[in-house]
């Protein structure tokens, strides 16, 4: 059933831009012990959760209704329990394109986390242990919100282990390799460095000989990066 929470004041507001109001937030789960969990934990950091609610049909209703900045989807609602949620998010993309969606699943499904990405910025997909974090967990989502697409790092470590016989990403160097990694993480390029141990302006080199080395089209950096990212999961 359908629940819309009254707007509440945040410990923690979460900068968007220039604003300081908190980010709100609808929850789409069926399993309503999980659900009302993540809204406490939420609210706790710092987001206003507006809506919750345990099915698609009723997400999609719920964000025209009052649009958030983020959208959190589990993959499996009723009725069929498949991939309700995916369909959910892709409509919501469609229509709000602006809107950051974050997908949680129990699995890990290598072409749903493409089929996200691809649809642009302000992305996440996310395996519901991550939430046992949570520190890395909110602090994941802000960066979501903020512009990040972000990719569970045990589907990235999927990944790297899956080797096709042509792979596009043959023409990187290891270090190279692991920046891109990083990148699919969602990290930035200081986060990058502070994992590796380098400075920034190493990693701003790498990224730019990646970028250069996939021959991706010289649009806009941040969109360049998604797009690097996403040839970095059709490599699996």
């Amino acid at each position: 059933m359908r629940s819309v929470a009254e707007p509440t004041a945040s410990p923690r507001p979460i900068i968007l831009g220039v604003s300081t109001s908190p980010a709100r937030v609808v929850l789409a789960d069926d399993d309503v012990l999980l659900r009302e969990g993540l809204a406490g934990l939420l609210e706790r950091s710092g987001f206003d959760v507006v809506g919750q609610c345990g099915t698609a049909t009723e997400l999609i209703e719920l964000v025209r209704e009052q649009p958030p900045e983020l959208a959190i989807v589990d993959i499996r609602m009723p009725p069929t329990h498949t991939n309700e949620g995916l369909e959910a998010a892709s409509t919501i993309r469609e229509e709000f394109p602006e809107m950051a969606i974050v997908v949680l699943t129990a699995h890990v499904q290598v072409e749903r986390a493409t089929e996200l990405l691809e649809g642009g910025q302000r992305s996440g997909y996310l395996l519901k242990t991550r939430i046992t974090d949570v520190d890395e967990f909110i602090e994941t989502l802000e960066r979501i919100v903020r512009g990040a697409s972000v990719v569970d790092p045990a589907l990235v470590s999927e990944l790297v282990a899956a080797r096709h016989r042509e792979d596009p990403l043959d023409v990187l160097s290891p270090r190279e390799r692991q920046v891109l990694e990083l990148m699919a993480e969602g990290r930035s390029n200081a986060g990058i460095a502070h994992k590796l141990w380098i400075t920034e302006g190493t990693v701003e080199k790498h990224v730019r000989s990646v970028l250069m080395k996939l021959r991706l089209p010289a649009t806009e950096d941040d969109q360049r990066r998604v797009l690097a990212v996403i040839t970095f999961l059709d490599s699996r």
